[in-house]
Parts: C-alpha cells; sequence; structure tokens
C-alpha cells in the first residue's frame, strides 16, 4: 500500500502557510501596533483569535486528508443543502453584524454561514457535473450549474450581504467554462460586468466597449444569435446603468457606487471616498521596502479603516512596501497555479471540477479586495483570502484547499471510467 503522505502536494501547503502567515503577522501590527489604542478591545483580540483559527483549520486539513474520495462525493448534495438550510436560519434567526444578518452563533462562537456556503456549492456543482460529463455542453445540465450557485447567492442578497453574493454570481462562468461550455458563451456572461464597471467609470469606453464586443462575437463565432446577444447584454447593461444613476437610485447611493473613480473630489473625500484616499496613500507610501513593521502613519495612525479584515492589504503595503506586497502577490500566484495543476492531473471530473471551483474562488477574491482597497473598484467589503481576518473565511477556504489535496493525492481511488 502506498504511504499516503508520499502523493502530498507540500508546494500547495507550503503557499498556503505563507499567505496565512503575512495575513497573522499584518493582523498583529494592526491590532498590537500604536493603532490599537483606538480599537475596541474586543478587537484587539483579532490576532489571537485568527491563530486559535489557523490551527482549527490545520486540523481539519488533517482530518480531510483521511477520508476517501468517495466520501466527498456522496456528501456534495447533503452538504450543499446543509448550507442552504443554515442560511434560511441565518435569515430568520441570525444576527446581524455590519449591516449583514448572515451569523449564526453556537456556544458564544459566531459563523458566518455564506463562507461555508461556498464549499457546498462548489462540491454540488463538481458532483453534478461528474455525473452528466457528456453532456456538460447541453443548455439544461448548464442551467443546472447556475441554478445551484444561484440560489445559495439569492438568500445571502437577501441577508444584505452583496458583496459575498457578487462572488457566487462570478463564480457562474468560470466553472462553466471548465466543465466544457464554449467561451464565446462565458464571454456574452461577463459581458454585462464588463460593461457595468466601463459604463461607471467613463461611458464612451462602455459604448466602445459593446460595438467592439458585438463585432467580434459575430465575426470569432459567424452566427448572428451571438451578436444579437452581444448587443442586448452590453446595450441593455449601458441602459440600465444610465437608468439607475439618473433615475432610480438616491444621491447618497450613487456617491457610494462612484467615488471609487475620484475619491480624491471634493464632494467625496471627506465622506465616502475618504476611507479611499487613506488606502491609498497607505500603500503609495511604502514604496519600495516599506516604513517597517509597526511603522506605518496611515495604518498606525488608524486613518484606514477594517485594517485587519477588508483593507489589511494596506497595512501590508505601508510596513513592507512593493518588495511585500509582490512576495504576498507571488504566493498567492504560486497557490492558484497549483490548483489549476492539481485539477489536471486529477483525470476524474468531480476532482477537476472543485480544483476550478476553489481557484476561482480564490481568485474573485483576490482580485476584487486588490482592485477595492487600490481604488480601482468599488468598497464592496471582500476580504483577502487567508489573510484578512475571519475564522469562517479561514476555515472554509482552508477546507476547500484540504478537499483537493486530497481528491489530488488519492486520484488513483477514482473508478476507472471517471465518472
Amino acid at each position: 500500500m502506498r504511504t499516503w503522505y508520499r502523493n502530498l502536494d507540500y508546494l500547495t501547503i507550503f503557499a498556503w502557510m505563507v499567505v496565512v502567515s503575512i495575513g497573522l503577522i499584518a493582523i498583529y501590527s494592526t491590532t498590537n501596533g500604536p493603532a490599537s489604542q483606538y480599537l475596541l478591545e474586543s478587537v484587539q483580540r483579532n490576532f489571537w483569535r485568527q491563530l486559535t483559527w489557523v490551527f482549527v483549520s490545520l486540523a481539519v486539513v488533517v482530518f480531510c486528508l483521511m477520508l476517501p474520495v468517495r466520501f466527498f462525493q456522496k456528501a456534495a448534495y447533503p452538504a450543499y443543502f446543509t448550507t442552504l438550510m443554515l442560511l434560511m436560519a441565518a435569515l430568520l434567526f441570525g444576527r446581524e453584524v455590519n449591516g449583514a444578518k448572515s451569523w449564526l452563533y453556537v456556544g458564544g462562537v459566531g459563523f458566518q454561514v455564506s463562507e461555508f456556503a461556498k464549499v457546498g456549492a462548489v462540491l454540488a456543482v463538481a458532483q453534478l457535473i461528474a455525473s452528466k460529463r457528456p453532456n456538460t455542453k447541453n443548455v439544461r445540465y448548464a442551467a443546472g450549474v447556475v441554478a445551484l450557485i444561484t440560489l445559495p447567492a439569492v438568500l445571502i442578497v437577501l441577508q444584505n450581504d452583496t458583496g459575498t453574493a457578487l462572488v457566487f454570481f462570478a463564480l457562474v462562468p468560470i466553472m462553466l467554462f471548465w466543465s466544457g461550455l464554449p467561451i464565446s458563451a462565458v464571454m456574452l456572461m461577463i459581458s454585462p460586468a464588463i460593461t457595468g464597471y466601463l459604463a461607471i467609470v467613463y461611458m464612451p469606453a462602455a459604448i466602445a466597449f459593446a460595438v467592439i464586443f458585438t463585432v467580434i462575437m459575430f465575426i470569432r463565432s459567424k452566427e448572428r444569435r451571438y451578436a444579437v446577444l452581444a448587443g442586448v447584454f452590453t446595450g441593455g447593461t449601458i441602459g440600465a446603468v444610465t437608468f439607475a444613476l439618473t433615475r432610480l437610485l438616491q444621491p447618497y447611493q450613487i456617491a457610494r457606487i462612484v467615488s471609487f473613480t475620484n475619491p480624491e473630489a471634493e464632494e467625496f473625500r471627506k465622506g465616502v471616498g475618504f476611507h479611499l484616499v487613506q488606502s491609498k496613500a497607505a500603500i503609495g507610501s511604502g514604496g519600495l521596502t516599506g516604513k517597517g513593521f509597526m511603522e506605518g502613519t496611515q495604518t498606525q495612525g488608524a486613518y484606514v479603516p477594517e485594517q485587519s479584515t477588508d483593507f489589511v492589504l494596506s497595512v501590508i503595503g505601508e510596513e513592507w512596501g512593493f518588495i511585500g506586497s509582490m512576495v504576498l502577490l507571488l504566493a498567492f500566484g504560486l497557490l492558484l497555479i497549483r490548483l489549476v495543476r492539481l485539477g489536471t492531473q486529477v483525470k476524474h471530473p468531480f476532482g477537476s471540477m472543485v480544483a476550478a471551483g476553489a481557484a476561482g474562488i480564490y481568485l474573485i477574491h483576490i482580485f476584487i479586495n486588490i482592485g477595492m482597497v487600490t481604488g480601482l473598484l468599488p468598497v464592496i467589503g471582500i476580504p483577502l483570502p487567508f489573510v484578512s481576518y475571519g475564522g469562517s473565511a479561514l476555515l472554509a477556504n482552508t477546507t476547500m484547499l484540504a478537499i483537493m489535496l486530497n481528491l489530488h493525492m488519492r486520484r488513483d481511488d477514482f473508478s476507472i471510467y471517471g465518472y
């Protein structure tokens, strides 16, 4: 019998350890440095709570590695429906934190259910694709994937946690693309998001994109329906954004959406754009090597909000500079590349889809968090995976990683037929 740990991908574990360690150091800096005097006593304990969750996550990794691959296949749908019930329970009986009613408490310990719903959704989609692999290009099965991901997203929207719900919606094209959906269809799915972003930033750019994208879709596909859909999706998005910004939304709502485009503007810098201005100043002032551990002026002066959670990258950028930030990004890159590599080495579609789902969720979080901290995207409350403070997010993200490590390590245990 082959010793199981010889097949374990230690490079992936190394990347995880680097990212988690950087997060712990940054959280310690912001909760135990000069900035701690401005924090609530409960927030000052964030480092020790996060360290506790790291050890809990390690225990979960060991536990997951001991399980057979068939366990995760059989548990996929039960896990998915369990998280749906927990989402409904949080909506009805949960506690509201930062405006989102998405927390359940057990014995004084809070859990953000939406984080674990990501694990359930990835497993359920992987199982659906694995059981119907020959028909993944069929519209019926594509609709099944969309439904499995959208249902928890809708419940999360009802909990007033739009940021987390957007992660689910963004996961749809990634999972469908990996399952075999044509690239033209995937591009159609993501075109409204690109058009909407450009419409908020610079309307002429959105119009130009709509025209160019429609032409490209016609040339690439040679089918009129793709060009028509491209025009409808992009043109409809431009119309919807224009209507929302001019007729539907209130001034304070518009300010929250568009402030990221120019937070230094007089109407924003003292209000909704203040924290973004401070975040950009912190990252920019770090220079090449940073100001040193606990030596940041913007972050240790408590000018940047949510330093141990959503804006933890500001701490890293100011104290460790460009080099420290690049070390973090390289570690993330290594982690994502390894996940994709593991997915390609697992010939069974279940393992491949779990890898795509995990990598997709991490990538979405990284992209949005860095974008909002640097002022390229609106601030919507998306944490940096494995780095930002949050026990539920750390445990859920690590669980997905541990499951993928198991599926790769025991890839020979899958059925020889691949289904």
